[in-house]
């Protein structure tokens, strides 16, 4: 039985991780990666309510004057 050369496998795994290496850096380099998000100042909207330019009472059955 003839004995297996293997003088030539660390060219070729090398040369395999290099290969790998390169199109995983290539494949990753075409993604857009967003910065980091940043607080905004963003200023409360104040909401206007019509009851609250003008004075209003609620009245109910039992806090009535007793007759």
């Amino acid at each position: 039985m003839p004995q297996l050369n293997t003088s030539t496998w660390f060219i070729t795994i090398l040369s395999m991780i290099m290969t790998l290496f390169i199109v995983f850096q290539l494949k990753i380099s075409g993604y857009y990666y967003y910065p980091n998000p940043e607080p905004m100042a963003i200023e409360p909207q104040k909401y206007t309510n019509p009851w609250e330019t003008k004075w209003t009472k609620i009245y109910l059955p039992l806090s009535l004057p007793l007759q």
